[in-house]
Order: structure tokens, then C-alpha cells, then sequence
């Protein structure tokens, strides 16, 4: 893979620089946000390793920045800081996962693996079934277009956001467990290490609120379902 690690502790730089090399990856380093930030825009790459605290721009800024912008390089923010409130904030800038150092190079490993399964599309045949025009509440979703628009104004969603959201509208009011839309949208069984459903679902209610319509149920110990609210 190619890999782009924004690291300004030159030591731990060069330590995930020779581990991922001795890997088989090729690794680019960024010494801090600014240059970061572009090559990330730019460079193509296939993960990327992202330092919380950077001398010039925070990590939780250049992550918002490039979902924003619908970057959508697999990122695990890296960072000494052990804040529940730090790992909440960094997975809904658009994280996908979040170490704690110091840390095991084999985790890191693994977490990049799992971060790997969830982010490929689904087998699809997963999704055959739905409609490729659904429309509910206001919310219009044209599959084949992939075009959402909220009373006539189109909302910009990104791919997996647009699977949640298609899911959630094929059968408004009923309850889809966490463990089904994992199963749909990512092709995968229940994994522990994951929370990649409740930040897509956190990051889709934001945007359908920020159009006007507040439509994302959350049904405690049962999962989500569609139900227009205002």
C-alpha cells in the first residue's frame, strides 16, 4: 500500500517508517500539518496516519478538511492524549479509528486491517434488492444518480453515507439493527473493533439536520430507523 504518515515526533516517524516499509509498504512522511494536508489532497494515497497534535494545523482539523473536501483515504488519528471526549471528536471529524500511544506496532496493524475490511463496498448483491428510486418525508434518494435532495435542495453525501441513508428510506419506520446496515454496506459480520456505523450515522444526521429535516431515529438497543420528526 502506499501510506502517508503526518508525524512531527521524528523518532516515531522513523520507527512507523521502517516498520511499514519492512511490511512491503511504500511511505511517504509529512513532518507537519501544512504539507500534511496537501499531500493528502493530492498524492493518491492508501492510508493515512495522522498525528493529533502538530505543531501548525490539529489533526481533528485536517481530518474534517478533507472529508469536506470527500477525501476518502482511511485515516487512524494517533495521538498521546487519553480523552474519551478527544476519540469522540476525532471519529466525527471523519476518523476511522483511534490509537492511543504509546502503542503496539502489531495493533496498529490490525486496526489498519479492520479499518481495510469495512472500508470495501459490499458484495452487491447485498443491496440488490432495494430501489433505485426511493422517496419519503421530503427526503428523495435517485440511486443511479446518486442524487439526495431534501423538499428540492440536493444534499451532498458521500458513497457510504448514501448506502446508510438508501437502507434506512427503502422501509421508513421499521428498526434496522447496527449489525444489518455493518452486514449491508460493508459486507461484513459483527466486529468488535468497530463503531464505523454509529460515526456514518452520527456524520448522516448532521447533514439531513444541517438541510432542514430531522428523519434518523435512534431506537436504544435496537438500532435506526427512518422516521421524519420536523
Amino acid at each position: 500500500m502506499k501510506l502517508l504518515v503526518i508525524e512531527d515526533e521524528g523518532e516515531l516517524a522513523g520507527l512507523l517508517h521502517r516498520g511499514m516499509v519492512g511490511e512491503g509498504h511504500t511511505v511517504t512522511l509529512a513532518p507537519d500539518g501544512r504539507s500534511g494536508l496537501s499531500l493528502a489532497r493530492h498524492g493518491n494515497f492508501d492510508f493515512i496516519l495522522l498525528d493529533l497534535n502538530l505543531p501548525d494545523i490539529q489533526g481533528f482539523e485536517i481530518t474534517e478538511t478533507l472529508r469536506s473536501e470527500d477525501v476518502q483515504t482511511p485515516i487512524i488519528m494517533i495521538t498521546a492524549r487519553d480523552d474519551v471526549n478527544d476519540r469522540i471528536a476525532g471519529l466525527r471529524k471523519g476518523a476511522d479509528d483511534y490509537l492511543i500511544k504509546p502503542f503496539a506496532f502489531e495493533e496498529l496493524l490490525a486496526r489498519m486491517d479492520a479499518v481495510l475490511r469495512r472500508s470495501r463496498p459490499a458484495s452487491p448483491r447485498a443491496t440488490a434488492e432495494l430501489a433505485e428510486y426511493l422517496s419519503y418525508g421530503g427526503v428523495t434518494l435517485d440511486y443511479a444518480t446518486k442524487k439526495v435532495t431534501i423538499h428540492d435542495e440536493q444534499v451532498r453525501l458521500t458513497v457510504k453515507e448514501l448506502e446508510v441513508l438508501r437502507i434506512l428510506l427503502a422501509n421508513p419506520s421499521r428498526i434496522h439493527s447496527r449489525h444489518e446496515i455493518l452486514r449491508l454496506v460493508w459486507g461484513l459480520e459483527e466486529d468488535p473493533l468497530t463503531n464505523i456505523v454509529e460515526v456514518y450515522i452520527s456524520r448522516l444526521r448532521r447533514k439531513l439536520i444541517g438541510s432542514g429535516i430531522e428523519c434518523i431515529d435512534n431506537v436504544r438497543g435496537f438500532g435506526y430507523r427512518f422516521d421524519v420528526v420536523g
